[in-house]
């Protein structure tokens, strides 16, 4: 009796996971690719040194996941991220704590790590197709663009993990939400995550100031339900508004604030560390003939796109107020119109809903049809977080799989 047979669409993380699983359970596992090679979004994470983990204690770790947190518990119980750093060891790839508290592979690099991955895999009997692009179903049979054609393929379960809709380039485009919603499944309309926003910019300020880093400031903003929240880190001045990893950090919050609103007030702190009161009693000496940048830069330290920004938010309205200088810089608002479109961001939300699946991360709808990774209605900020989730999901997906075919044997 021939062993059964697992279609596993998508060769991310939560993909190769799932694979990897049920191949070790004795089940024969075809990986099916859109693009010429597995992994691409992966590589592109590990551009920057490879951000694998996170080494906050669970409890944080889990809170990261918001409104899905409880979900994404049950699948970090099973594979968390002192789970993953055990997998990548016994994959040959020691990791270490970075000073954020991020876990980076020891030469911080992808590739090695997914090269062997893959190999390993091959050795271990399971196939990869690439170049497969999934169109849907016809009757039971997967359908597949290929350079030779479309072709079908009859699978005895599946394992759908094709990303979320941030990388279109990488494959993560979300053409997989049509044949799924014609199927009846409930999909979470896709949105930017860890995503920049617009800024309605003068056309001065854009030219002079884009690409300008903002280091450091506090960020101070509210969720919608109506929390205060703030934080230090760095952000950068884009031609089109605000990005960086603070702004990605609060990025859902605001986002969902400009859903709610129309548009969402971030207030940033340019000269964190000095006392408004301190500072407007600097800025209040004389300035003996001294331009305001000049008596600016040496009373604040605030220059170039600090002091633009300020002139951008106060305009013509500029004096050499010491009050609302100093009001000013210590919580300079920024009206933020949008996020930038989804194809710039690093992730998405959104996707097909936790309660369209069982415990397994079976589709109700379709039985025998499992989902894993950023396709999910779940989300993240950067930091190992992602990934991380991506891994124990595709776990999961991968065991229900196995467990499923089990049953049906």
């Amino acid at each position: 009796m021939s062993a059964p047979r697992l279609a596993v669409i998508g060769g991310g993380p939560a993909g190769l996971m799932a694979a990897e699983v049920a191949c070790r359970a004795g089940v024969s596992v075809d990986v099916y690719e859109a693009k010429g090679s597995v992994g691409r979004k992966f590589l592109i994470a590990g551009k920057g040194g490879l951000n694998l983990t996170h080494s906050d204690p669970f409890e944080v770790f889990v809170s990261r996941y918001r409104e899905r947190a409880d979900a994404v518990a049950g699948w970090l119980r099973d594979f968390d991220a002192d789970a993953l750093r055990e997998w990548a060891r016994a994959q040959g790839v020691d990791t270490y704590v970075g000073t954020s508290g991020r876990v980076f592979p020891l030469d911080r690099k992808a590739a090695p790590l997914l090269r062997g991955w893959v190999r390993r895999l091959k050795e271990e009997g399971v196939r990869f197709h690439v170049q497969h692009r999934w169109l849907g179903w016809d009757g039971d049979a997967l359908r597949f663009a290929t350079p030779d054609g479309e072709q079908h393929v009859q699978a005895d379960a599946t394992v759908l993990a094709m990303g979320g809709g941030s990388w279109p380039e990488l494959g993560s485009d979300g053409a997989w939400v049509a044949p799924l919603a014609a199927r009846g499944v409930d999909v979470a309309p896709l949105q930017p995550a860890n995503c920049g926003f617009d800024v309605a910019w003068t056309p001065y300020f854009a030219e002079r100031h884009a690409g300008a880093p903002l280091k450091p400031v506090v960020a101070h903003w509210t969720d919608v339900h109506g929390h205060a929240h703030a934080m230090q880190g760095e952000c950068v001045a884009s031609a089109n508004g605000i990005e960086g990893s603070l702004v990605y950090a609060m990025s859902a919050d605001l986002r969902d604030q400009i859903t709610r609103e129309g548009e969402a007030t971030l207030y940033l702190d340019l000269v964190p560390g000095r006392d408004e009161d301190r500072l407007r009693s600097e800025l209040a000496r004389p300035r003996n003939g001294r331009s305001l940048s000049e008596h600016l830069r040496r009373q604040a330290g605030v220059s170039g796109v600090k002091a633009a920004l300020l002139h951008e938010v106060l305009g013509k309205t500029i004096t050499a107020d010491a009050a609302t200088l100093a009001a000013t810089l210590k919580r300079l608002p920024l009206k933020l119109l949008r996020p930038r479109p989804i194809d710039e961001a690093i992730s998405s939300a959104g996707g097909v809903r936790l309660e369209a699946l069982d415990d397994h991360l079976m589709l109700r709808e379709l039985p025998g049809v499992f989902c894993a990774g950023e396709m999910l209605d779940w989300e993240a900020p950067t930091g190992g977080y992602l990934l991380t989730a991506c891994f124990a999901s595709g776990l999961r997906a991968g065991r229900g799989a196995v467990d499923w075919l089990r049953a049906r044997a």
